[in-house]
């Protein structure tokens, strides 16, 4: 059922990090739509001795005047909006969806290179930005369904697009009327209030289990399509690779049995409102995906080290200036994916939950085995094409 088109939308809630409270958050804010009041309540001091202030949103608008997008109004259910399109996940969502036959739309950031190729695809592109949400609602009218699989540029603050940006969109979603709201987020992210990503990303779980939509929350451990940048592609160029000198072990999923199992999930009916984890096979050591690296490229990786009690100096230096807090903010991530930590989880009751057989999940030694053989075939072919052409030359 659609909703009424929101006239205007005020300025996304504040979020606040206290010092000296274990990272204590609060939040106020001011969303105005028509014969709409949302009044989360939060009781969240029980979990990590975390306290939260609850938000209170009022809201009232008009309907544009010259379309009637009254409650009651049918969209189709293969009607789907994925915000993050572009993305490493969001790109493989547009593919997978479209290829499950619904109607897609992406919602883009407007940008001097156009996303051509989502629209070569058969996707519908919208432009707007979460950090103005003004932009937002006009993308969601028609929509049935949201796949949220957006987060901040790495040169911008964290909270503009993972806070801001997502509260304003889950408000405009509920005022609107959107069935369905697929949200993803990070494994263990409840378990580390001290890194502001991490505490966001649980915060804005609380906040979408409290607007009363329809929800799933899928946190992921790690991609392994992120792999090829940071490891296969300067194993194959005779560059450094960096890591750390910590036993972090994460399990790498395919991107694209992400957006498989997504939609699987989608479909299930009995799992509004619940909270999944997807994880890979197996959990990998940082040391052990280089191993594996070098033994499919044929060749020894330039291993550069850099130790965790570095990045903790860092981090603690660039807090004292302001202009580098953001940096702070995103080292204190690094540091703890470069902690002793194991990002997995069990998947048994997920794959039995959604029908699926483990044996069809990709492993990693799959997937590498599958990008290093088509890398080396192309490179053998570039080389005896150039030889061809000395030939004749």
């Amino acid at each position: 059922m659609a909703g009424r088109l929101p006239a205007q939308v005020a300025t996304p809630p504040e979020l606040h990090h206290h010092l000296g409270c274990p990272n204590l958050l609060s939040w106020k804010s001011n969303l105005s739509f028509q014969n709409f009041r949302i009044s989360p309540s939060f009781s969240l001091s029980s979990l990590s001795g975390r306290s939260y202030a609850p938000p209170l949103i009022k809201c009232t608008a008009q309907p544009a005047a010259s379309t009637n997008y009254a409650p009651g109004t049918p969209v189709r259910p293969t009607s789907i909006l994925v915000v993050g399109a572009t993305g490493t996940l969001g790109r493989q969502v547009v593919r997978r969806a479209l290829d499950e036959g619904y109607d897609v739309r992406c919602l883009v950031r407007p940008r001097p290179a156009p996303a051509d190729f989502l629209r070569d695809w058969g996707a519908i592109v919208v432009n707007a930005d979460l950090s103005k949400p003004e932009t937002i609602p006009a993308t969601l009218v028609g929509v049935h369904t949201i796949i949220d699989c957006a987060t901040g540029r790495p040169e911008e603050p964290i909270k503009t697009v993972d806070w801001k940006g997502k509260v304003a969109l889950i408000q405009c979603a509920k005022a609107m009327g959107i069935q369905k709201y697929v949200f993803f987020s990070i494994h263990n992210c409840d378990k580390h209030p001290e890194v502001p990503l991490m505490e966001i990303k649980y915060c804005t779980e609380k906040f979408l289990q409290d607007s009363g939509l329809n929800h799933i929350t899928i946190r992921l451990c790690g991609f392994m399509q992120g792999l090829i940048g940071q490891y296969a592609v300067p194993i194959l160029e005779e560059k450094s690779v960096w890591g750390t000198d910590a036993p972090t072990r994460i399990a790498y999923m395919d991107t694209q049995d992400i957006a498989r199992l997504t939609f699987i999930a989608l479909r299930n009916e009995n799992l509004k409102g619940k909270l999944l984890t997807f994880a890979g096979p197996r959990a990998w050591t940082t040391q052990e995906v280089i191993t594996l690296c070098e033994r499919l490229a044929g060749q020894d990786a330039n291993v550069t080290t850099v130790p965790v009690s570095v990045l903790k100096t860092t981090r603690q230096l660039t807090r004292f200036f302001q202009w580098t807090s953001d940096v702070a903010d995103r080292l204190a991530f690094s540091e703890v994916l470069s902690s002793d930590m194991v990002f997995s989880a069990p998947m048994a009751e997920t794959y039995q939950l959604l029908g699926v057989d483990p044996k069809d999940i990709v492993t990693l030694e799959k997937y590498l085995q599958d990008y290093f053989t088509n890398i080396l075939k192309k490179l053998k072919d570039l080389k005896a094409q150039s030889k061809q052409s000395d030939i004749f030359f």
